[in-house]
């Protein structure tokens, strides 16, 4: 059962949140919070594997709130929620270390998708977005990326691309004929060797550096 927690300041949305989701198969709504104050308390109290995370909040904004549920020991994924794809704030939550984004007027099915795909390891960033947050990534020269990328193991290189593509572990697991337990280990190994925090920012330099579908 993947355990979710609703952050948004509209209790109308976060009940209906709430509907979509206790809806689908596998997917439990264990609490909700109405700021990003109350969504970081409540992250430690439920524990969720998914939050999802309206980006405009009172009391500590959903950047700053998914900012400091990222660097939690055992931090859950983070699905960012803005009424417009343009919003810097969804770009901002990417770079900090949330692992998708939806608009608001999306459907049901497209939630209970978006967080069975991050409860599995998975990203949910659309083509258009990912060109963003390459393009406003620090400055590096192939040079650079090519030293950093070099750093890695071929299995580790095949994790990073994958990642890229947006696969979840499991995908990963039988794209590459490893076990499930390996893939965790490359992930963790890669991610300390690029000296990186979440797979967001690895999917990030796996696009700058033209590993996906290479």
């Amino acid at each position: 059962m993947i355990r979710v927690l609703i952050v948004d300041d509209e209790s109308l949305i976060r009940s209906g949140l709430g509907s979509a989701l206790e809806a689908a198969d596998g997917i439990e709504v264990v609490g909700e919070a109405a700021d990003g104050s109350q969504a970081v308390s409540a992250t430690r109290e439920y524990r969720p594997d998914v939050v999802v995370m309206d980006l405009h909040l009172p009391h500590g904004g959903g950047v700053e709130a998914t900012v400091q549920l990222v660097r939690m020991e055992e931090s859950p994924r983070v699905l960012a929620l803005t009424p417009f794809s343009t919003d810097d704030l969804v770009l901002q939550a990417l770079n900090a270390g949330a692992g998708g984004f939806l608009r608001k007027d999306l459907i049901a099915g497209e939630l209970a998708a978006a967080v069975r795909t991050l409860a599995a390891g998975g990203l949910v960033l659309s083509p258009g977005i990912m060109k963003k947050l390459v393009s406003q990534a620090p400055a590096r020269g192939a040079g650079f990326l090519g030293e950093k990328i070099r750093t890695l193991t071929d299995s580790e290189r095949d994790v990073l691309a994958l990642i890229g593509a947006g696969h979840p572990n499991q995908s990963i697991a039988e794209t590459l004929h490893l076990s499930l337990a390996s893939v965790k280990t490359h992930v963790a190994r890669m991610l300390a060797r690029l000296g990186l925090e979440n797979r967001t920012q690895a999917a990030i330099l796996a696009h700058a550096a033209d590993l996906v579908g290479a």
